[in-house]
């Protein structure tokens, strides 16, 4: 694997090598001392144009913990915001000799571009509306530990669908290790041209969740994305969280072993009720934790050396 932009550079065997090799690196966060030499020597760059908690920390984690230089850079912090071009700070940042990229940019393909552009092993951190494929990495992980195999498990993906990157890597992850998705929103947050985007990579679309609720082996609810929204996608947020939010009305209608998963940042009260975020069959925080493992598996696939030996020998 030489970059991982999408989940489409990823086969069935490569999803589950990456969740397999996180499973052995999860078992470092469990240790008093959380350090491994597998990384030692190679620098990583967080190169983050968009304000990032969760994804910008794990990756930053993931990169310490495998003992590689980290340098973390902000948009906000870096030259672009005197006017550089995105192409001019990449290219001086690569032209220092690291050996990864993380990128997060609000452009759709801007991670793509940028790893025409460097020699350096590039991870999509989040581009646009377009992918964010270590979050989906994460979500399967996470869902995996709890449910099993996700071959036939059905899982609803829930919300502002327009504006998720999130939505689209995991449509694409969950279909490849075999699970059925169905995809619920209002008209206004449904993609364009969903019904012949559902066709082709085979999911399901809904427009009412209360029907679908009770089928499901996990519900994700998506971030309502109000800072990407230019128009009146809603009359109201009290009506959103009517039609569409998981309440604690809705909770009652999950099957007993159905998980709640949620890629953050919550909006409670929103798109999710505090009694649904907190429930005892939620994985929210445990996708945080996941995140860690998932990256650092990412990051020991793309940079480790041929070398450096498998991914057990290398958390024994």
């Amino acid at each position: 694997m030489r970059h991982l932009l999408s989940m489409r550079d990823l086969d069935r065997d490569g999803v589950l090598s990456i969740l397999d090799t996180a499973a052995s690196m999860h078992d470092v966060q469990r240790r008093e001392v959380k350090k491994l030499p597998t990384l030692r020597g190679r620098t990583v760059v967080n190169l983050f144009f968009e304000d990032s908690t969760r994804t910008r920390s794990s990756f930053e984690i993931a990169g310490k913990w495998l003992s590689a230089d980290v340098i973390n850079i902000s948009g906000k912090g870096s030259s672009t915001s005197k006017g550089e071009s995105l192409r001019d700070t990449v290219l001086t940042v690569a032209a220092m000799g690291v050996d990864g990229l993380v990128i997060r940019h609000g452009a759709s393909g801007a991670a793509a571009q940028v790893s025409q552009w460097v020699d350096a092993a590039v991870v999509n951190a989040g581009d646009g509306t377009h992918e964010h494929p270590t979050q989906a990495l994460l979500d399967a992980y996470t869902m995996r530990a709890r449910l099993g195999d996700l071959d036939g498990r059905h899982v609803a993906i829930v919300g502002d669908l327009t504006h998720s990157r999130v939505l689209r890597s995991n449509l694409i992850c969950l279909r490849t290790l075999g699970a059925r998705v169905t995809v619920v929103a209002p008209p206004t947050l449904m993609p364009s041209g969903i019904a012949t985007w559902a066709a082709t990579d085979g999911f399901e679309t809904a427009y009412d969740l209360d029907e679908v609720l009770p089928h499901v082996d996990a519900v994700m609810m998506l971030r309502v994305q109000r800072e990407r929204m230019s128009g009146g996608y809603f009359p109201t947020a009290r009506e959103y969280t009517v039609g569409y939010g998981l309440t604690r009305e809705r909770l009652a209608r999950l099957p007993e072993h159905a998980v709640i998963c949620h890629p953050g940042p919550m909006n409670r009260g929103l798109e999710i009720a505090a009694d649904a975020a907190d429930a005892a069959q939620s994985l929210i925080l445990d996708q945080v934790s996941a995140g860690v493992a998932v990256r650092m598996s990412v990051l020991y696939h793309l940079l480790a050396s041929s070398g450096a030996g498998t991914a057990e020998g290398s958390v024994a």
